[in-house]
């Protein structure tokens, strides 16, 4: 774990090597990635088989892609009422957020006589992709499927992998509760290249979205494109900006929350007191045995966490610009303020009572975040990934005679002689 104060001498140095770690998998998958993508365009259905026996150890005809209800309604038969009720809760508040953020139509009638808008439409067809397996995360199934159903996407197909034939019931729970129109035991690269090219099982859709491995990640970056994609996910990471105030040990879980994602997920503390940076290093050192996964958490800690001390909120905040994570907690007196003068975070989560795990599960707001510094530019999902919008515009011929003649001399100097005969001709020239 790295301690910076930006007192020091050589914080500037110390920090620019904290902001280049490189935490992305380095593993070159493109060439493999690209020629299961080229058998699934050439043998569909049978390279989707023979990969799943593969990769996931099952051997598997096409008629057997599509998990059917029955098979569903057997799997969440077994799940425990508190569980469903809980998936109940969660769904229920993903949706009345994101329902929240649809927009309206646009329709202005301007001075020259033209009317111009703005028309909002639901994609067609949209996939999303699922981890599978005793590891598989019903949340992100929510996360990704309750906005497309919100925007208005008639169609949800699902991928999911089931390693040795095993399926998640809660997954399926909450496909299910999501309204997801149909789900396909495929995953990994194959399963991408199916959902955006399509096969005689599976047809293609608009949109791939959803978290994976590598090579999943990888299959999107490639289909890109053909298909739209909401990003490239990163390993995952917090920083957490917290004053001499507050509790050291819930901090300490806060970060480890982070760090049992993996091996390359990264928190960061920001502190304006010595005394509170000291006693959340202890309070991790302490916590770290006691969590079923100290081995991951750990090693995220010790490879990629950090403890930075500033001498006021201003460096703080600045610090946190420049590091635009994921996921920000603003643990002190007045959150709203220190967070209006942040510009670059995923997400931020304001106060003591705010951990930034309440956002993954059950407050509203999407847990699909931009990761990797992209939080400069990017943003994270929500409707609009599900929406495209249509521009329109009618001109009356008094509207054309007005704006008509600006047109004209523009494009007869570019040098587009039908683009101005096309208006002139409608002047009367």
């Amino acid at each position: 774990m790295r301690r910076l104060d930006t007192s020091a001498p050589g914080f500037e140095s110390d920090f620019t090597t904290l902001l280049g770690q490189a935490r992305e998998t380095t593993e070159n998958v493109g060439d493999v990635v690209a020629a299961i993508i080229a058998a699934v365009r050439a043998r569909g259905d049978e390279a989707l088989c023979d990969f799943t026996a593969r990769f996931d150890r099952m051997a598997i005809a096409p008629d057997r892609l599509r998990i059917g209800a029955d098979e569903i309604d057997a799997a969440i038969a077994t799940v425990p009422a508190d569980l469903l009720e809980a998936l109940e809760v969660a769904a229920r508040r993903i949706d009345a957020f994101h329902r929240a953020q649809l927009p309206a139509d646009l329709r202005i009638d301007d001075p020259e006589g033209l009317t111009l808008g703005m028309r909002w439409n639901a994609l067609d067809a949209v996939g999303i992709y699922v981890p599978g397996g005793k590891a598989a995360y019903p949340s992100s199934v929510l996360m990704n499927a309750i906005p497309a159903r919100a925007a208005g996407v008639a169609r949800i197909a699902m991928c999911v992998p089931t390693p040795d034939g095993v399926l998640n019931p809660l997954v399926l729970a909450a496909a299910r509760r999501a309204g997801v129109s149909e789900i396909y035991r495929v995953g990994g690269a194959q399963a991408v290249a199916a959902l955006a090219w399509g096969t005689a099982t599976i047809a293609a859709v608009d949109r791939i979205v959803g978290p994976g491995n590598a090579y999943v990640a990888e299959a999107k970056r490639q289909v890109f494109g053909r298909v739209g994609i909401d990003n490239i996910a990163g390993p995952s990471e917090v920083v957490v900006l917290a004053d001499a105030a507050q509790d050291p040990r819930r901090i300490a879980v806060d970060l480890l929350a982070q760090a049992e994602h993996g091996e390359d997920s990264q928190s960061i503390l920001i502190t304006d007191s010595a005394s509170m940076a000291d006693d959340v290093a202890r309070a991790v050192a302490a916590e770290i045995p006691t969590l079923p996964r100290a081995a991951i958490a750990g090693a995220s800690w010790a490879t990629y966490g950090a403890i930075i001390l500033v001498r006021d909120w201003t460096e703080g905040c600045a610090l946190v610009d420049r590091l635009a994570p994921e996921h920000l907690q603003i643990m002190t007196p007045e959150p709203e303020a220190l967070f209006a003068r942040i510009r670059h975070a995923g997400a931020a989560f304001l106060g003591a009572f705010t951990p930034e795990a309440v956002g993954d599960y059950v407050a509203g707001p999407n847990h699909v975040l931009p990761t990797g510094r992209t939080a400069r530019f990017a943003s994270g999902l929500s409707v609009f990934d599900f929406l495209k919008r249509t521009t329109w515009l009618a001109a009356s011929p008094a509207g054309l005679h007005r704006v008509g003649p600006a047109a004209i001399a523009l494009a007869e100097a570019e040098g587009l002689q039908a683009h101005a005969r096309s208006i002139a001709l409608r002047l009367g020239q």
